[in-house]
């Protein structure tokens, strides 16, 4: 079997005026038609994250430049703006929604601009959108102790089941933020695969439970679009944030270093 690398595309929001919260890793709705465009235009064809999985578990041939388009957290722009845009060229997408974030009897409050309720979260699958799981209250979730990532993990996975009438299949990683104990969890909790961010190509050997996505934010202009879908610079794109990302995790182990410390005070 190949590796052959695929593009992951993360999204958020997909809105005209994103709040504060949103705004930087947003797109607007004509420069996320534009891009939908050139997959078109360049001969890609967005697969579900649940396609890609069974692929790469048994064998099962992907189409020509496969290519997946996944939104998180569960924005209300991803129904209003980004489903007609997909349903225009008939691309596949996977939505990750946080449960406790979208509106209705789940909502915890700590949502960060407008979100989708249950109807459309049901619009979108009943369009062919693969609803997955993102968390109930999209903590960080390498740093919870095992009851509270059990129940992160567990109330979104029965919310989206229950609300849905199928289970979910697919995960993506709060802030991309995983471990080997968070991994197994994801698994043991009944997803099939999860998705990383890492900014790279995904790979078969990078394992089901840790695949890479390519960021796409409002910054995110068509050449600089197209070099992420062919796989081109993409390790000089995101050198800055690769070096954020280093610094930021010598900051948590450090927190989670002292947390234990105090836990066994």
């Amino acid at each position: 079997m190949t590796d052959e690398p695929v593009p992951i595309l993360m999204y958020h929001a997909v809105a005209a005026a994103p709040g504060d919260a949103t705004r930087a890793l947003s797109v607007a709705p004509e420069a996320f038609a534009e891009q939908m465009a050139l997959l078109g235009d360049r001969g890609f064809t967005p697969v579900s994250t649940a396609e890609l999985g069974a692929s790469w578990r048994t064998g099962r041939p992907l189409p020509a430049r496969p290519v997946l388009v996944t939104f998180d957290d569960g924005y209300e722009g991803v129904h209003r703006h980004g489903l007609p845009i997909l349903a225009e060229h008939g691309f596949a997408a996977t939505l990750f929604v946080s449960t406790g974030w979208l509106r209705g009897a789940y909502d915890t409050g700590g949502a960060l601009d407008t979100m989708l309720d249950f109807q459309q979260v049901r619009d979108l699958a009943d369009a062919g959108v693969e609803i997955g799981g993102h968390s109930h209250t999209h903590p960080q979730l390498d740093v919870l102790d095992d009851d509270e990532l059990r129940f992160e993990l567990a109330r979104c996975f029965e919310i989206v089941a229950g609300e849905l009438g199928t289970v979910p299949v697919s995960f993506a990683y709060p802030y991309g933020y995983s471990s080997r104990r968070v991994r197994r969890a994801v698994r043991e909790t009944g997803f099939a695969q999860a998705l990383a961010v890492g900014n790279g190509l995904a790979r078969r050997a990078q394992g089901p439970y840790a695949l890479r996505r390519v960021t796409v934010r409002r910054s995110t202009g068509i050449e600089e679009f197209e070099r992420l879908v062919e796989g081109r610079a993409i390790a000089r794109t995101f050198a800055r944030d690769r070096a954020l990302t280093k610094g930021y995790a010598m900051v948590r182990r450090a927190r989670q270093v002292r947390k234990a410390v105090r836990s066994r005070v």
